[in-house]
């Protein structure tokens, strides 16, 4: 199995020189700020945090709670994995009072938080185990720290950890202390507020065991292989069409792949998502005669997703599941 393709690897060639750009431009050569001397504040005195995207944006405000102001690299409505930072975004990481990402995903903001040197950066990926995963991950052969069930097409080193709630739980302890070392003053508040959206996640993992049992089938097909600790998790099946990268287009073999299974393991519904072309997706359903639906990634929340924060899609994902599956 080749899963030595790191995920998006031709884009930081691009990228990297935006960066380069800015540092000559001196926009990297401030050095990492700390909350002792007043540096790393927001204009109404808040430790500013800097988040790459929706999913470390939540943890931030979430375990930040009040003490915190928080802006996001990456726009509502934008594909993440296609962000272009601009002088001004790379500018301030180094301003930043701590930043929180997630190594692997963006690779332009991974090379851009190297440069700002800020001492209060923390990666969500290095706070829990990453697995590899391809095009398929059979969550029924799971065991822990190592999937022999991946399809070795499109596969690669997994940073989609948010859409398991347990990995997400995990996470929010090790963001809680990089805050704490930023904001020594309002320690005990972070680490309340983390065991607190600890208690929230739990509560998430809870119903989506509860809530899928007893189904019909286990098998789901989907846009891009962002659902694999998910299934894991759930002993479910994921077939996407695509692997971990949202651009890359599937073979003429996996397409036929994907036929033979719909049929075998009686699929009923093709699974596309909001930020990434759904063209393929619905093209796949329209030749098997399927329907299509929603199952959504939560890399962003827009005016088009199905709740206003993380839980309340992962709620109406877990109701698309349920309705695709054939949960009793």
């Amino acid at each position: 199995m080749n899963v030595s393709r790191p995920l998006r690897a031709r884009a930081p060639r691009i990228r990297t020189a935006a960066v380069a750009t800015a540092a000559a431009l001196g926009l990297l050569g401030l050095s990492a700020c700390s909350s002792a001397d007043g540096a790393g504040k927001a204009a109404d005195g808040k430790l500013a945090v800097v988040a790459s995207f929706y999913p470390m944006q939540y943890l931030a405000e979430q375990i930040g709670g009040d003490h915190v102001s928080v802006t996001s690299l990456t726009k509502p409505g934008v594909e993440p994995h296609d962000l272009e930072l601009k002088p001004r975004q790379i500018g301030s990481l180094a301003d930043a009072g701590a930043i929180v990402y997630l190594k692997g995903l963006q690779p332009a903001v991974d090379e851009a938080i190297k440069q700002s040197k800020n001492e209060h950066a923390v990666d969500v990926a290095s706070l829990t185990a990453l697995e590899q995963h391809g095009t398929e991950v059979d969550g029924h052969h799971h065991t822990t720290g190592d999937n022999h069930s991946h399809s070795e097409h499109e596969g690669g080193s997994d940073p989609h950890i948010w859409l398991d709630p347990v990995k997400y739980a995990e996470a929010a302890k090790g963001v809680a202390k990089t805050l704490a070392e930023a904001d020594p003053e309002h320690k005990g508040d972070y680490e309340k507020n983390a065991a607190a959206l600890a208690k929230k996640l739990g509560a998430l993992d809870a119903k989506f065991r509860d809530g899928l049992k007893n189904r019909a089938s286990d098998t789901f097909i989907t846009t891009h292989a962002a659902f694999g600790y998910l299934a894991e998790r759930y002993g479910l099946t994921e077939e996407s069409i695509s692997g971990l990268d949202p651009e890359s287009e599937p073979s003429a073999a996996r397409i036929k792949d994907l036929h033979a299974l719909a049929e075998e393991h009686h699929v009923s519904t093709i699974f596309f998502e909001t930020l990434a072309n759904p063209a393929t997706a619905k093209t796949l359903a329209k030749d098997l005669k399927l329907k299509t639906d929603v199952l959504d990634p939560i890399e962003g929340i827009t005016d088009d997703s199905r709740g206003h924060d993380y839980v309340e899609v992962m709620e109406a994902n877990l109701a698309a599941l349920q309705k695709a599956l054939g949960t009793k």
